[in-house]
């Protein structure tokens, strides 16, 4: 058909679609292209010589949408992407070009708001948001691609502007201009794989200006890669790594051939962040001849990186670079694989040098240099010990697993309280487990464990529902868990198998034998080697390889995943709490505390908590914990917080009791009594005050409004409270309890002079001025709870200067954690893993804070106190606002300047009497109701209401 009479006006844009045999998927991906808002588009299919059905599909499409649709056939296949895009560009009669590949669709306004963004600033391109949705999860899971990218709209007249757009390397969320492509003669080269990378690098190069939208107009189809259905993730053939080295050369000559050289730290450190990563962190599954030779390929590359690019990328990817220009496989798989899950583990050794921490044994570079990731002080929770296997052998029907857990930097003290425990984890189902005790000891600066177990009374598998267990190994320190999963070390694995019964039928297997997952750690597989054996999973392979038999599977595992989803997520818990649970009578003498959310046992709710165990009234307390129950009261029943049980009590509870929030949209029955105990006095405005919600849609007030009108009781420490905080929440004047708060009465009275010196002892304070740091709550730049506290000052420079005389407590707010480096360890301690800050009050000779409520705890000592508020101008006035102005009420200096910091810490004497009347007006005026009676008042009020006391 001659191009004149196939369209007769220009399309607005051209949209190669390429594929090779996807005839499944290509109608989807051409519909998305048919259903564009803009009118004026063109597809043009070109098929790569499919061997399946794919050709006769595009044609089919083709003829359905006559002037709309073209197929193309490509005579033979060109193993890549390409030639087809090439071919596509020169058939494309469109003003703007955009591609789209088989398997994925464009979002149906897509072309439109490219083209309107290109009009509207003569973009020769303009680039859109893409989203990578998950095909090989439940629901399709989706991630954007860079998002901080698409923030907000741009427009830039060289990438030099903004290098970081080096990281969008697609071609596929993008919208050229045809006639800026043919005049600088782009196309794609036709040899290689990831010919995007370079391909988008030359446009970004060559394009006048570059417009970016905040808008999605791409969705990725992505799926494991080890199914290979894309030359792209087909990551486990060798040349498919050297074709991105070799692409990336390219690039780098095309940065000098256009004079931008100074792009290449910018692109290298894309490289070492993501492109690297991607292999690395598959490297394990690849045999010993693929590991060598990638290691020289690599190794040869990172020579040629920008030195400067160790400081620009991030810090684990950069050490993972490094490494392999050292040739420290073992080490660099370590650094790539840290930070891959929520909870990274550690493989490799720490080492400390002149108050610095280390990756690795070698020679501490600069590089290498992790104390600021906080590696040496992150909670155990929070991350894997590296654990491996020692040994697995079976003696009859007893089989003995033992194991070695690392102990870098002494992160386990070797008087922890240990214990441990081995437990065979269903693979599809990680909360379904066989468990049994581990002894656990202390041996060379190590962590062995060994466990012994009969597997024909322990493990009892369903069969082929439950084909494939994973070894964990569950270690406790002092009342803190951490999870760890053994490996194999050198490929070696254990012959011994463990002889098992399936609950339902042997022809799954009657054994469980043992192999490395493509991370070594130590997995089972169940099998049999009896004849009905062979011949029923040789029947179920055969049936789950299937077309018909993977969908089956696929939607019977989907529907599993979404049942269990739906049986124990959030909103069905609340709807059966609501609807049925609230039925249920209360139980008489029943109350549920929590603290922090769960996050501990501490607070106002922990010090009512231990009056009440006093009191005449038996009562029947559940505690909520969240995470850990280390720390809570052994003789309350705990109950998880969240979990059915939590529910259950809160609905049958005479007693509520937190002191922050139970969960929004339960309902309260008449007969449960909510004391609100709070954690602190109002300096920053609070609820219908604070600037967010003062604006917030009257739908989000109401919510508010009736998470508050559940308290019965709430407690206050001075008039200040009823007139800022109670108001600023709408809590009616008659439910107010002027007590004062639990967790005080300790400071008016004293404390128990015995635990306090035992905490003195373990803190190692030693007759040192003891200064506390208790900043308040932050959140990070996406206004989430920030994970980490960064200190205002230098704490290497307190030791250094103050070290001798003071001790440096660190307090960071319980959402938080803090990094403190080695060389301070002597005068600066960590005491964010105590549950309750009250002792530490008591211990402290001088509080440091910024606007934290401890402010009005602590001036109930009669101490000094010290203001260091960096930021107050920032967060006061723009950020949330206050109900007083600090520097004319504070009592204490408020300072802004590390060194005057420094300098009022040396004469603390000198602070006391400077500023005593202004403390005293400050407890008058916040504290008047602290008598150092509440927990009893309270208790008496509340609880024995209609009881007595003897």
């Amino acid at each position: 058909m001659p191009e004149e009479s196939w369209m007769p006006h220009r399309p607005d844009v051209s949209v190669v679609v390429i594929a090779y045999d996807d005839a499944e998927r290509l109608p989807r991906a051409v519909g998305s292209v048919l259903a564009q808002s803009l009118g004026g588009v063109e597809t043009i299919v070109v098929d790569d010589a499919s061997r399946d059905g794919t050709g006769p599909v595009a044609d089919r499409l083709a003829s359905a949408h006559p002037g709309r649709v073209r197929a193309v056939h490509l005579p033979e296949n060109s193993g890549g992407c390409g030639r087809p895009r090439n071919t596509g560009v020169g058939l494309a009669r469109g003003r703007y070009v955009m591609f789209l590949d088989s398997d994925d669709v464009l979002d149906r306004h897509a072309c439109l708001n490219l083209v309107a963004a290109a009009e509207e600033t003569g973009a020769d391109l303009v680039s859109g948001r893409c989203v990578r949705r998950r095909l090989d999860v439940p629901g399709g899971r989706e991630r954007a691609w860079y998002p901080w990218l698409y923030a907000r709209r741009a427009v830039y007249d060289s990438i030099t502007q903004a290098p970081d757009l080096l990281y969008d390397t697609l071609s596929t969320n993008k919208c050229y201009r045809r006639d800026f492509l043919l005049a600088q003669g782009l196309r794609f080269t036709e040899e290689l794989h990831y010919e995007d990378l370079l391909f988008s690098a030359e446009a970004y190069l060559a394009a006048r200006r570059i417009a970016i939208i905040a808008h999605r107009v791409y969705t990725w189809h992505w799926e494991d890669p080890a199914r290979g259905r894309t030359i792209s993730s087909r990551r486990a053939e060798l040349r498919n790594f050297a074709d991105r080295l070799e692409i990336h050369r390219r690039i780098d000559a095309a940065l000098r051939a256009r004079g931008a050289a100074d792009l290449k730290l910018h692109k290298d450190a894309k490289f070492v962040n993501h492109d690297l990563l991607l292999y690395m962190r598959e490297l394990r599954t690849r045999d010993p001849e693929y590991r060598r030779r990638f290691l020289d390929l690599a190794a040869r590359y990172v020579a040629e990186l920008d030195p400067r690019v160790f400081e620009n990328a991030n810090p684990l990817p950069a050490i993972a670079a490094f490494l392999l220009g050292r040739r420290d496989l073992d080490g660099a798989l370590a650094a790539a694989e840290y930070g891959r899950t929520r909870v990274p583990e550690l493989r490799a050794e720490l080492v400390e040098r002149d108050g610095r921490v280390y990756w690795g044994r070698g020679d501490p570079h600069p590089v290498l240099d992790v104390t600021d990731l906080g590696i040496h002080t992150a909670p155990l929770s929070r991350m894997r010990l590296g654990n491996t296997l020692a040994r697995l052998e079976r003696h009859g029907s007893l089989v003995r697993v033992e194991g070695r857990i690392g102990n870098p930097l002494g992160r386990v003290p070797t008087d922890a309280a240990l214990s441990a425990t081995l437990e065979f984890a269903d693979r599809r189902r990680r909360h379904r487990s066989f468990r049994v005790p581990a002894e656990v000891a202390h041996v060379g600066g190590r962590i062995e464990w060994r466990a012994e177990f009969r597997p024909l009374r322990l493990l009892r598998p369903l069969g082929f529902a439950d084909p494939v267990w994973d070894l964990r190994v569950r270690l406790r320190v002092n009342g803190e868990e951490s999870l760890t999963r053994p490996r194999i070390v050198g490929g070696r694995v254990p012959e011994a198998t463990l002889p098992v019964r399936p609950r339902l039928t042997r022809l799954a297997g009657d054994r469980l034998t043992p192999y490395a997952t493509g991370h070594d750690h130590v997995a089972f597989g169940l099998t049999g080697d009896g004849r009905r054996q062979e011949v029923a999973a040789r029947v179920v392979r055969r049936a789950v390889t299937t077309p018909a038999g993977r969908r089956l599977w696929r939607g019977l595992r989907n529907a599993e995943k979404r049942l269990h989803r739906g049986l124990t997520s959030r909103k069905t818990k609340h709807a059966v709490y609501n609807r049925l649970l609230i039925r249920l009578p209360i139980r008489a003498g029943t109350a549920v505390f929590e603290s922090r959310l769960g996050a501990t046992c501490s607070d106002n709710p922990r010090y009512l908590y231990e009056e009440l165990r006093t009191s005449p009234r038996p009562m029947t307390v559940f505690w909520s914990y969240a995470k850990t129950t280390h720390g809570f009261p052994r003789d309350a029943r705990l109950v998880r917080r969240g979990s059915w049980a939590y529910y259950l009590a809160l609905a049958r509870a005479e007693f509520w009791v937190d002191d922050q929030g139970f969960p929004a949209g339960l309902r309260k029955r008449r007969g449960t009594k909510y004391v609100q105990t709070w954690h602190g006095s109002a300096f920053k405005r609070m609820g219908l005050d604070q600037p967010e919600l003062k604006n917030a849609g009257r739908g989000e007030q109401q919510r508010f409004r009736r998470m508050v009108d559940r308290y019965d009781v709430f407690l206050v420490r001075s008039r200040h409270d009823v007139g800022t905080l109670a108001k600023g929440m709408g809590i009616a004047p008659d439910k107010l309890l002027p007590v004062g708060y639990p967790r005080n009465d300790p400071l008016v009275n004293g404390g128990d002079p015995k635990s306090l010196a035992a905490l003195r002892r373990s803190l190692g304070l030693d007759g040192r001025r003891v200064v506390l740091y208790a900043p308040t709550f932050r959140t990070g730049s996406d206004g989430r709870p920030a994970k980490h506290l960064e200190l205002p000052f230098d704490p290497v420079r307190f030791a250094r200067e103050l070290g001798d005389t003071h001790v440096l407590l660190v307090r960071p707010h319980y959402l938080s954690s803090v990094n403190l480096p080695p060389g301070a360890r002597h005068a600066v301690r960590d005491v964010g893993g105590l549950p309750d800050v009250t002792p530490l009050l008591l211990l402290s000779d001088a509080l440091v804070t910024d606007y934290s409520s401890v402010m009005f705890d602590y001036a109930l000592l009669d101490r000094p106190m010290v203001f260091y508020a960096t930021d107050l101008e920032e967060y006061v006035g723009r950020a949330r606002g206050s109900y007083f102005d600090l520097a004319e009420h504070a009592p204490g200096p408020v300072l802004d300047d590390e060194t005057a910091l420094l300098e009022t810490l040396a004469d603390l004497d000198a602070q006391r009497a400077a500023h005593a009347e202004r403390r005293r007006a400050f407890v008058a005026r916040f504290g008047e109701y602290d008598r150092g009676d509440a927990a009893r008042a309270v208790v008496e009020r509340v609880f024995l209401n209609g009881h007595g006391r003897d």
